[in-house]
C-alpha cells in the first residue's frame, strides 16, 4: 500500500505544546509523563460522500489531573497542504461522533450541559446545538437512517419502563436517604469497579427535534428484553443497529437474570422501533455469544460476529451472513482461522472490511461476501475503528513506536494518507527503541512468536539489562501495537532491552493456539516463557541475560506469582526481580470472589467445588514456600475483576517470609491505572523497583 506521510502544516496544527523548542531538549528515550500527556486520536467518521473525516483528539491536562476531547475535520478532495480545523470550540469536551445521513451536521455527545446529552454542530464549524435534554447520562446512540430519529442508551430501572424521571427521582431519593445499605437477591453485586443500584443500560427511541426544541422524553423498547444494551462494562453503540428503513432495530442482549455471571450467551433480537410487539429473537439455536450487528444497504442481509462455545470468552469470532426474507444463516469465511474483532460493510454489500489478530499484528482484511476470500489490505501495526464510504476508508493504526493515527484510504489497500501525526512526530527529541519479531519452537515443538525491542540508546557490542514482560488475558498478545498502560518504550527509554513472548494462549495465532492455554496456566505458557528467553538471548547478544526482571498484569501477574515458586533454578536462569500488577495468587479463591464466573469456570474446567482440584493445579499460594525473589505488588482498590485481597495475599506472603518487597495500592483505581498521575507514580514505582534491582 502506498502512504503518502503527514504534511508539515498539519503538524504544525496538532502536534503536542512545546514541540517547537525539541531542538533545545537532548534525545533521550519515552519517558512516563510524555505517555501520560501524549495526544491521541481516535474515533474517524467519513460523511457519507467520503469527502471529509472527523476524528477525536484527546489532550490531556496533567496538572488538573484529566484530559479533555476536541473533534477536528479534514476535507480530502484538497490536494494541498491544508491542516485538520477543530469543529467543536474551545472549551467543549465530546465524545462519539457520527455524521448526519444527509452528511451536513456531526452528532456528538457532551456534558456541556452538566449531564452527557446529544448535540449536534455543521460539518464546517458553528455553535452546537443541544439535541437531547433527558434527565439521565446519555451513554451512547444511533441515528436512524433517514435522520428524523434517534436511539439512545440510558442506564435506568426496567420498571420505570419509558418514564425517565422515574429513575432520575429514585436515584436522587436513594442518594438523599441517610440509610446506606443495599441489599442484593443475585449476582453481579460489582462489576468491573462499579457497585450495582438495580439500573441496566436500557435503549430508547426519541424523534430528533426540527425546531430548537430538544429530546426531553422517549419510547422505551425491547421491553421484554432484560438485559445490558449496550453490554457492560465495555459495550457501545455497536451492540445496536437500525435497520435500513428504520421500522425497527437489532440489538446484541444477555438477558440480566441470575444465570448471567457464569454465561456469555448474547442473543441478536429485532424490536420495533416504536416500543410494540414482542422482539424477535434471531440467533436463539446458538448458546454462545452473537454480536456487532451491521446491515446491507437494503436490509435484506444481517452481518455479525459469532462464537460456538458457550461460556469461553475467547472462542473465535465466525463472521456471519443472516437472510433476513427466509432466516437462513452461513458463516463466511469459515476455514479462516482467526477471530473478527469488528464488521463494515460496503456499499454494495459485496465486502466486509473487519479486523483481526494475526501472528503479533493487527491488520485489516477484506471479505468477499460471496466466495469467502479473505485479503489483508492494511497491516503495520494494529489496524482499529474501520470505516467506509464509497471507495473510501478511514481507521486508526499504531504500533510499537506510536500510539493511534488517523488514516485514510483506498478500499483496494493501493493508497493511504496520514491524516494525524504519530508520536515521533510529536515528540521529535525522543529516540524510540527499534523491535523485531522472532520465534523459536514452544511447547509441544509448536512455533511460538515473540518481540525484543532495543534500548533507546543502543550501541552496538553492548548488553544491557532486560525487561521481561508477559500479556495479561490470558487470550491477549504482546505484539507490535501501542498501550497507554504497558508500553514497552516505556522500559527502553529507561535503557533497558524488552522481551516479550506471545505464549500458548496467545490470539492470532488460530483458534487451537489459543485454546491451549485453558486448564494449562502454570505449565504450557511457563514452557513458553523459558524457552522464548532462551531463544532470545541465543539470538540477541545484547540481552545481559543474568541481569533481568519479569513483569507482567493480570494474567501476566498471575504469572509473576507462578514463576516465583516454579521458576528459580539456576539451569533455568534466576530473576533479579518480579513486578506482580492485579495478578491472580489465590486461584481457587478466584473462582469466588471475581465477578464474571464464566472466565474461571472455563478456565479450571468448573466450578472451584466441582473441579477443585483443577482450579489448585496451578495455584502460585501453594508454592510460596519456594520464593525466593524480591517482588512489587501493585493493586487497586476498584478492581473487581481481580479482587485487592489477589495483591494484599502476594504481599503478606512476601513479608511474612522477609522476601523483600513493596506493595503499591491506588485506592482509586480499577485493573488499570488511568489517571495521569497515578499512571505516571505507576511507573516511577516500578522504574524505580528495576533500578534497584539491575546493574546499569
Amino acid at each position: 500500500m502506498r502512504i503518502v506521510p503527514a504534511a508539515l502544516p498539519l503538524l504544525l496544527a496538532l502536534v503536542l505544546p512545546g514541540a517547537a523548542f525539541a531542538a533545545d531538549v537532548a534525545d533521550r528515550g519515552l519517558q512516563p509523563r510524555d505517555l501520560a500527556t501524549l495526544d491521541r486520536f481516535s474515533s474517524p467518521i467519513l460523511s457519507p460522500d467520503g469527502s471529509r473525516v472527523v476524528f477525536a483528539r484527546s489532550v490531556t491536562d496533567y496538572d488538573a489531573n484529566k484530559a479533555s476531547t476536541s473533534l477536528w475535520v479534514r476535507n480530502l478532495l484538497t490536494r494541498d497542504l491544508r491542516p485538520p480545523s477543530r469543529l467543536t470550540p474551545e472549551g467543549w469536551n465530546v465524545n462519539s461522533p457520527v455524521f448526519a445521513p444527509d452528511g451536513k451536521s456531526v452528532y456528538f455527545l457532551s456534558s456541556k450541559s452538566g449531564t452527557s446529552q446529544l448535540y449536534a454542530i455543521g460539518a464546517e464549524g458553528g455553535k452546537p446545538r443541544q439535541l437531547s435534554n433527558v434527565p439521565l447520562d446519555v451513554g451512547s446512540f444511533q441515528i436512524s437512517p433517514d435522520g428524523r430519529r434517534v436511539a439512545f442508551s440510558v442506564e435506568a430501572f426496567v420498571d420505570c419502563g419509558s418514564d425517565l424521571a422515574c429513575t432520575r427521582k429514585r436515584v436522587d431519593e436513594r442518594e438523599a436517604s441517610p440509610e446506606t445499605g443495599t441489599v442484593y437477591d443475585r449476582m453481579f453485586v460489582r462489576h468491573w469497579d462499579t457497585w450495582s443500584d438495580g439500573r441496566l443500560n436500557r435503549v430508547f427511541v426519541a424523534d430528533l427535534p426540527t425546531g430548537r426544541g430538544t429530546v426531553t422524553t422517549a419510547t422505551a423498547i425491547a421491553g421484554d428484553v432484560i438485559g445490558n444494551v449496550p453490554s457492560r462494562p465495555f459495550g457501545d453503540s455497536g451492540d445496536y443497529t437500525w435497520a435500513p428503513d428504520g421500522e425497527s432495530l437489532v440489538l446484541s442482549v444477555r438477558k440480566a437474570d441470575r444465570t448471567e455471571p457464569w454465561s456469555t450467551n448474547f442473543d441478536l433480537y429485532q424490536v420495533s422501533a416504536d416500543g410494540s410487539g414482542a422482539a424477535r429473537n434471531l440467533t436463539a439455536d446458538n448458546p454462545a455469544t452473537d454480536s456487532g450487528p451491521v446491515f446491507n444497504a437494503d436490509g435484506s442481509k444481517l452481518f455479525y460476529r459469532a462464537m460456538k462455545r458457550p461460556g469461553f470468552e475467547a472462542d473465535r469470532y465466525a463472521v456471519m451472513e443472516l437472510d433476513m426474507a427466509s432466516g437462513q444463516r452461513r458463516e463466511i469465511a469459515p476455514k479462516w482461522d482467526r477471530s473478527a474483532d469488528s464488521i463494515a460493510v460496503s456499499a454494495d454489500g459485496d465486502t466486509l472490511y473487519v479486523t483481526a489478530q494475526d501472528v503479533g499484528e493487527h491488520p485489516l482484511f477484506a471479505l468477499d461476501v460471496a466466495d469467502g476470500n479473505v485479503t489483508r489490505i492494511a497491516a503495520d501495526g494494529s489496524i482499529g475503528s474501520v470505516q467506509v464510504a464509497g471507495d473510501t476508508l478511514a481507521f486508526t493504526r499504531n504500533s510499537l513506536t506510536s500510539g493511534n493515527q488517523v488514516f485514510t484510504g483506498s478500499t483496494d489497500g493501493s493508497f493511504e494518507r496520514a491524516i494525524t501525526p504519530d508520536a515521533g512526530e510529536m515528540l521529535p527529541w525522543v529516540k524510540f527503541g527499534d523491535f523485531e519479531q522472532f520465534s523459536f519452537p514452544g511447547w509441544n515443538r509448536e512455533t511460538v512468536h515473540g518481540y525484543v525491542l532495543k534500548p533507546w540508546n543502543y550501541q552496538e557490542g553492548k548488553q544491557y539489562p532486560v525487561a521481561f514482560l508477559i500479556h495479561g488475558g490470558p487470550q491477549g498478545s504482546f505484539g507490535n501495537s501501542w498501550s497507554t498502560r504497558w508500553n514497552p518504550q516505556t522500559y527502553a527509554g529507561q535503557g533497558y532491552a524488552v522481551v516479550m513472548i506471545d505464549f500458548h494462549g496467545s490470539t492470532g495465532y488460530g483458534q487451537a493456539f489459543t485454546d491451549a492455554i485453558s486448564q494449562h496456566w502454570g505449565d504450557r505458557p511457563l514452557e513458553d516463557l523459558q524457552k522464548g528467553w532462551k531463544a532470545a538471548q541465543q539470538k540477541y547478544p545484547f540481552l545481559d541475560g543474568a541481569n533481568a526482571c519479569a513483569l507482567g498484569a493480570s494474567y501476566g501477574g498471575y504469572m509473576v506469582n507462578w514463576i516465583a515458586g516454579n521458576w528459580h533454578t539456576p539451569a533455568s536462569g534466576a530473576w533479579k526481580c518480579l513486578v506482580n500488577h492485579d495478578g491472580v495468587f489465590d486461584t481457587r479463591m478466584m473462582g469466588f470472589v471475581t465477578e464474571e464466573l464464566w472466565f474461571t469456570e472455563w478456565e479450571n474446567g468448573g466450578s472451584p467445588w466441582d473441579k477443585g482440584a483443577s482450579h489448585e493445579k496451578f495455584n502460585p499460594s501453594r508454592h510460596v514456600d519456594k520464593w525466593r525473589v524480591p517482588m512489587l505488588v501493585v493493586h487497586g482498590q476498584q478492581d473487581f475483576r481481580i479482587p485487592v485481597s489477589q495483591g494484599l495475599g502476594a504481599f503478606t506472603a512476601l513479608q511474612r517470609r522477609g522476601i523483600e518487597s513493596k506493595f503499591l495500592y491506588f485506592p482509586d483505581e480499577n485493573h488499570w491505572v488511568l489517571k495521569p498521575h497515578n499512571s505516571v507514580q505507576w511507573h516511577d514505582t516500578v522504574n524505580g523497583w528495576l533500578k534497584t534491582h539491575l546493574a546499569p
